[in-house]
C-alpha cells in the first residue's frame, strides 16, 4: 500500500514516511519562524490512534485502492479485536498501534488536513498526529484555530484537546520535544525542549543511581 499512497501526500507530513525524519520536520518549522511567522497554533488531538473512525478510515483508502479483497483485509485488520486481562475486546474505532501499517494509516486518515491547509495557503508542518501551523499574528492564530477546530471534529470526527490546544508565540511552543530561541543577529536556533531535558535528567540519575550495580561496559 505505501507504493500506492506515497506519492499522494503532501509535503509537509514527515511522519513514518520513507526519507523523511523527526529532524526534517523541526527544521523546516526552524525554517517557517526564521521567515517571520513567530506565532503559533499548536494543535493537540485526543488519543488520536484511538478516535480514528473505521468508516472514514475505509472510505479514504478506497479512494486509490479498489481490489475487494485488500479492504477486507483491512477491515479485519482493524476490527480484530484486542485482549484486555486475557479478554477480548472489540475495536468499534482506532487503529492498532505497533503493526507493521500502523505508520502508513496514521498518515491516511489526516492527509484530508494537510491538503486542507494548503488551500488555505498556511505554512505547516504534521508529523503524524503533533502538527503546527505558522501565521504572523495572533489574531490570524485565533482565526485559524477555530476554522481548524471546526473542521477536525465535523469533517474528521476527530476530537481536539481544547486543555492543550492553544496559540502562542514560537518562543512557547514547543515541537516534537525542541523549542526555538533567537540568538544574537536574529538567527532562530534549536534547543531541547523544558519537559525534554527534564526526561534526559531524569533518565541520567537513574542510570548513575548509587544503588544501581550495572555495569557501564553497555554505553561503549
Amino acid at each position: 500500500m505505501t507504493p500506492i499512497f506515497e506519492p499522494t501526500f503532501s509535503e509537509h507530513s514527515y511522519g513514518f514516511r520513507p526519507g523523511r525524519s523527526q529532524r526534517q520536520a523541526v527544521e523546516q518549522a526552524q525554517a517557517y519562524i526564521q521567515e517571520g511567522n513567530r506565532w503559533v497554533v499548536d494543535m493537540d488531538l485526543s488519543s488520536f490512534f484511538d478516535r480514528v473512525n473505521h468508516d472514514m478510515l475505509m472510505a479514504r483508502v478506497a479512494r486509490c485502492i479498489a481490489d475487494k479483497r485488500v479492504l477486507r483485509l483491512l477491515r479485519g485488520y482493524l476490527e480484530a479485536g484486542v485482549m484486555i486481562d486475557g479478554l477480548k475486546v472489540e475495536t468499534i474505532e482506532g487503529t492498532p498501534q505497533g503493526g507493521p501499517i500502523s505508520p502508513l494509516l496514521s498518515n491516511i486518515m489526516p492527509d484530508d488536513l494537510d491538503w486542507k491547509l494548503e488551500r488555505w495557503g498556511h505554512s505547516f508542518v504534521r508529523y503524524a498526529d503533533d502538527f503546527q501551523i505558522y501565521v504572523g499574528s495572533p489574531r490570524a492564530g485565533e482565526r485559524v484555530m477555530r476554522s481548524l477546530r471546526s473542521f477536525l471534529q465535523e469533517e474528521l470526527q476527530l476530537k481536539v484537546n481544547r486543555e492543550k490546544s492553544a496559540v502562542g508565540t514560537a518562543w512557547e511552543r514547543a515541537f516534537l520535544g525542541f523549542g526555538f530561541y533567537v540568538a544574537p543577529g536574529g538567527e532562530v536556533r534549536l534547543r531541547l525542549a523544558p519537559k525534554t531535558w527534564q526526561r534526559v535528567r531524569e533518565r541520567i540519575r537513574d542510570i548513575t543511581d548509587r544503588s544501581n550495580s550495572r555495569s557501564m561496559s553497555w554505553a561503549y
